[in-house]
């Protein structure tokens, strides 16, 4: 399968402009044309970790969960806030890199642009930082592309949900992550998720067969009632997955995400006619570009979405929009995201109504907070902001701080 470039750019403008449908008539608020990015700043920051997780331990690894803070500002002063947050034992993309990408591509190109026009800044970034299978950087790029949403929301006074002619309701029900060293560590783990209102359970699967059907019984015995999801990473082979599918069922699994690496394409499509369980794809869905040809491939059964793996809001709402249409699932899940990228995430799956518990673990695994009111996660669910933007309240001094704290990128 080959997606030349000229169907990319093609695909990503039909993407901004889906998710920009709704907001046509907003966009002819007087100062709107004429508003445009002033000035863009970025803070490099390693949130502390308050409990193990694998994707962030590490010989070479520093402590800590990477992320830039970007603060873009309009040139009538309105503010928005995003944050990209790299990984680089998930993704290819590390905190040094989207430093220099942001600071020596990204950033000179897009001063003076127009605040509302998306379509146009990511046809920018994405040309500046090219494209190859998919979009390259979208970790990084989704930093701006949240920002930007949350100064268009406070210019126009109105939630991003509402951006997309869409509510949100409340609050979202929340997943616990389990990813234990062994097997004696669960009972453990899921009881300290319980004392803090948790039902429902994510866990992480692969490459240990035996110990993945032994844990996910054990997790369905003590909280039967609860929605368990066993996520790969990719960490299967074809075979294997082939395998566990079932084992997985019969231990009470209800999903199975990322079971295989995602050019295993034929793999996939086994995988979907075995029909064992529903299955989800994760890392390799970046842009409705190959989202809407794995569709017509028939290789997964849903989406395990992230706006801060794909580029930001707008390529997520084009997803989104493509799993509406050919009814297939949706779940909610994350990159541990903190603060201002929780946020979004949030704002994202209320709108779009998502009926499954969230596996967002940031107030899971991170120990501090940048906002003014930090997200608390009670009785197992989180409040989704409803004020304008993204509806959060950054603390720009507590920003300042932890940049310092982390010191030299």
């Amino acid at each position: 399968m080959r997606i030349d470039r000229r169907e990319f750019s093609k695909g990503m403008a039909v993407a901004a402009a889906v998710a920009m449908l709704d907001m046509k008539n907003l966009f002819a608020a007087e100062n709107a044309p004429g508003l445009t990015i002033d000035r863009i700043e970025i803070f490099p920051v390693r949130y502390p970790m308050v409990m193990r997780f694998k994707f962030f331990e590490g010989p070479v690894t520093p402590p800590g969960r990477p992320s830039v803070i970007i603060k873009i500002t309009a040139n009538d002063g309105t503010v928005g806030w995003g944050e990209s947050v790299p990984i680089p034992r998930w993704s290819g993309e590390t905190l040094e890199g989207a430093v220099v990408a942001l600071k020596n591509y990204l950033i000179p190109l897009l001063i003076g642009k127009k605040v509302f026009d998306l379509e146009g800044i990511h046809a920018l970034m994405n040309k500046e930082v090219a494209n190859d299978f998919s979009t390259t950087y979208p970790i990084t790029k989704a930093g701006i592309d949240i920002a930007l949403h949350d100064l268009q929301g406070k210019v126009l006074k109105k939630n991003v949900a509402e951006l997309w002619g869409r509510t949100t309701p409340d609050d979202l029900v929340m997943s616990w992550t389990l990813n234990p060293v062994k097997i004696e560590d669960i009972e453990g783990l899921i009881q300290k998720g319980r004392d803090r209102g948790y039902e429902n359970f994510n866990v992480k699967v692969a490459p240990d067969k035996k110990f993945d059907i032994e844990m996910c019984k054990l997790v369905k015995k003590m909280v039967p009632n609860g929605f368990l999801w066993a996520d790969a990473n990719g960490g299967y082979d074809v075979d294997s997955a082939l395998e566990m599918a079932p084992k997985l069922a019969d231990a009470g699994v209800a999903v199975l995400e990322g079971p295989l690496h995602p050019n295993h394409l034929s793999g996939w499509q086994k995988l979907v006619r075995q029909g064992a369980l529903p299955i989800i794809m994760d890392e390799g869905c970046v842009s409705p570009v190959e989202v809407e040809e794995f569709i017509r491939l028939k290789i997964f059964n849903g989406i395990a979405m992230k706006p801060a793996r794909c580029g930001g809001l707008t390529s997520a709402v084009g997803q989104l929009k493509l799993l509406e249409k050919h009814k297939l699932m949706f779940l909610g899940s994350g990159l541990t995201d903190p603060d201002i990228s929780l946020a979004a995430t949030l704002a994202l799956y209320g709108a779009f109504g998502l009926k499954k518990p969230a596996a967002l673990n940031g107030p899971q695994f991170l120990g501090t907070s940048v906002l003014k009111e930090p997200f608390k996660v009670v009785g197992g669910k989180v409040k989704i902001p409803k004020g304008h933007g993204l509806g959060i309240e950054v603390d720009e001094e507590k920003v300042r701080e932890l940049s310092a704290k982390t010191g030299q990128v």
